[in-house]
């Protein structure tokens, strides 16, 4: 039940004037479905609204305010013309000009002879101050202008005044509610209170109340940021609450493995297995991300945390989200799997009847170790004997009810399989906390000995027949290469290569068997058919769109060229690169680029020739680009922020995820004064799980 001092807020936006049939659609395309909404919509910017003596001296492009009288219209004498009407502020005649307005309109609204207050831009034209397309003010019916008025994102079809009006109302409906900042911090930081920060947003008392550093935009923005954080530590500790199973391994399995390698593991791969072995340890379930950049080791890092829980007497289950994905985990896995002496299956939605059957069964009865599989893996009909530890390869693909289902397999009665996310996109620091803060996270950091360095070159498109010239002398030589366009099909739009279309140039230059072509919009078994022949060597390049982008293993192929590489971002490029150099032979990529570059997309692919650290990338990428950019494309999670700036305000992020951890260990249940207050603040954010956990609890 939320509480009654923020019912006003949860108003339909329907009830907000100006808001009807027409406008209700418009207004929840900038997100404002009830009333409190408009309070989260913050400007873009202002205008100088003061009323000024002229316009007499004013500067090109400045806004600005007068008093005038209508002193004549200019009827434009042909279709297109622009309309003006010559209005004079008491020291200087200017015009007012309008296009393709109706003339019935405008000699209503600025008769001649009225006294009117236009607000508009000033720009000069044959040495006369014009102001096109002002805002008018009848004096009779409106005060004059004052102050600075915000601007609103637009959308077209909606007017500024009409969203304007909408904010005025929420402004109205908004309570004083009561503090949940701490006295102390709200004063070193020069902090309002809720209240007057949110309507120093919607009143502006000048331009810099709307700038990301100022005290009302720094307050609502760590409101929303503190919000989320303890919203996911509430979850977060209910999880941890959650009954697992203690499971402790011996170490023999693991002693076999890495005896079997012949490299030994990183620091970081050892520190990774050290902290999921402490959580397995616990009567609590496990919730652990395991991040790592290209060729970190992740994989490796989850089969030792799998055999701990095949040590301690259980079962281990890896969830991929594709077939292929799932069938090169198991090909990967199983020399590991032989080294240790025990029992690996795979399970997919595309097994025979008969196998998926035996499989299950072989599940049920225990005499299945590590099982690997695609979303069959959560399905009823499967079954363990003691599930205790699960492992999500690529956590984006799957909806974390999917994950939570499949982890729910284990013992019963509440008790629940320890869970391990993978992921190979390495994300910004400020991201992730915004993303993962319901997890602990590990991670890698360092490469394996013996990777060999990516040679990195940006090559000109019009020197296309020589890449395809050296392509050609690799392939001759045995080498396998993947090339990537940004489209599957010719377009009259954008001047980029298809992937259909390229598919058959190489083939003929190449010859028929020698190319394959695999891209999102191929039947499954078309696609995987064709992954398959170039794993296997049948087929020497691989031309592909972005689906080869994560998890693709063929240690063999070592020439990556990507077509039109300033169309990809600087994260995804990464990832396209990192499907070559897998192996101990020398790889090389070539970012083919269509000239000439902008400035962002020239740095953008020199990043990419500089360095192969995936964290440093991805924060350039965050830089380049921008949070908003990067929590459009990426699909983990991310929360969509409507005051903060994660670029902006990436450190007090850092700050409210401290404070929320000390809030949720003082105060798990949010009773003090403070924490009922906090409650408050979950209610207006809608943090939903935390408040669906705060009633259950």
């Amino acid at each position: 039940m939320r509480p009654e001092i923020l019912f006003p807020l949860f108003a339909d936006a329907k009830t907000l004037p100006g808001v009807g049939p027409k406008t209700l659609p418009l207004f929840e395309r900038l997100g404002v479905r009830k009333v409190g909404d408009a309070l989260f919509l913050p400007p873009t910017g202002v205008i100088d609204r003061r009323l000024r003596p002229s316009v007499q001296g004013a500067m090109e492009g400045t806004t600005l305010s007068v008093r005038v009288v209508v002193l004549s219209h200019s009827i434009p004498r042909r279709p297109g013309a622009p309309y003006r009407i010559t209005v004079n502020d008491g020291s200087l005649d200017f015009v007012l000009v309008f296009f393709r307005p109706s003339p019935d309109w405008l000699t209503r609204i600025l008769p001649v002879g009225a006294v009117r207050y236009v607000c508009g831009k000033i720009e000069h034209y044959d040495g006369i101050a014009q102001m096109p397309h002002p805002e008018v003010i009848d004096p009779e019916k409106e005060d004059a202008p004052d102050g600075f008025a915000p601007v609103y994102p637009a959308t077209a079809g909606l007017g500024q005044k009409v969203i304007a009006k909408a904010a005025r109302t929420a402004l109205d409906a908004a309570p004083d509610l009561p503090e949940w900042l701490d006295p102390a911090w709200m004063a070193k930081r020069g902090w309002p209170s809720w209240h007057a920060a949110v309507t120093r947003l919607h009143a502006p008392e000048g331009p810099g109340d709307l700038e990301a550093d100022s005290p009302a935009r720094e307050r609502l923005a760590y409101d929303e940021m503190l919000s989320h954080q303890l919203a996911l530590m509430l979850v977060r500790a209910r999880r941890r609450r959650a009954k697992g199973r203690v499971s402790v391994g011996d170490g023999r399995l693991q002693g076999k493995v890495r005896a079997s390698l012949p490299f030994a593991l990183t620091g970081a791969q050892e520190r990774a297995i050290e902290a999921i072995a402490a959580d397995m340890a616990t009567p609590h379930r496990m919730l652990r991300l395991l991040q790592g950049d290209v060729g970190a080791g992740k994989t490796l890092v989850a089969f030792m945390a799998m055999l701990i829980a095949v040590e301690s007497g259980g079962q281990a289950a890896l969830m991929a989200p594709t077939e292929i994905l799932a069938r090169q985990h198991h090909a990967g896995l199983g020399a590991l799997a032989e080294a240790a002496g025990i029992r690996l299956a795979i399970l997919t939605g595309k097994d025979r009847a008969s196998v998926r059957r035996a499989t299950q069964e072989a599940l049920e009865a225990g005499e299945i170790d590590i099982v690997v599989g695609t979303h069959a893996l959560f399905q009823k009909s499967v079954a363990f004997a003691d599930l205790r530890m699960v492992v999500v390869d690529e956590q984006h693909r799957f909806g974390v009810d999917q994950r939570n289902e499949l982890a729910d397999k284990g013992q019963g009665d509440g008790v629940g399989a320890d869970i391990l996310v993978m992921s190979a996109t390495p994300i910004p620091r400020t991201l992730a906390l915004a993303s993962y803060g319901d997890m602990d996270v590990s991670v890698l950091d360092e490469k394996p000995p013996g990777r060999q360095p990516i040679d990195t070159r940006m090559v000109s498109l019009s020197r296309y027949d020589d890449v395809v010239d050296s392509l050609r002398r690799a392939i001759a030589n045995g080498a396998r290469a993947y090339w990537i366009c940004p489209l599957v099909e010719e377009s009259d739009v954008l001047d980029v290569a298809a992937a259909e279309d390229r598919a058959r140039v190489l083939a003929h230059t190449f010859g028929e068997g020698r190319v394959v072509m695999a891209h999102g919009r191929q039947k499954p078994g078309e696609k995987d058919a064709a992954m398959e022949a170039f794993r296997t060597g049948a087929a020497q390049v691989l031309v592909a769109t972005t689906v080869v982008e994560v998890g693709v293993d063929v240690p063999e192929a070592t020439i990556m060229v990507i077509e039109h590489a300033e169309r990809f971002g600087l994260a995804q490029l990464h990832q396209l690169r990192g499907r070559v150099g897998r192996g101990s032979a020398r790889s090389s990529c070539v970012l083919l680029y269509q000239g000439p570059l902008g400035e962002t997309a020239r740095e953008r692919l020199g990043v990419l020739r500089e360095t192969e650290d995936g964290f440093r990338i991805a924060e350039e990428d965050l830089r380049l680009r921008g949070a908003g950019d990067l929590l459009g494309v990426r699909q983990a999670g991310l929360p969509r922020m409507r005051v903060a700036d994660l670029e902006v305000h990436g450190d007090l992020l850092a700050v409210a995820r401290d404070d929320a951890r000390l809030i949720v260990n003082r105060d798990e249940a949010l009773e003090t004064d403070r924490g009922k207050a906090l409650r408050v603040l979950l209610y207006l954010m809608e943090r939903d799980g935390a408040v669906r956990y705060l009633g259950a609890a």
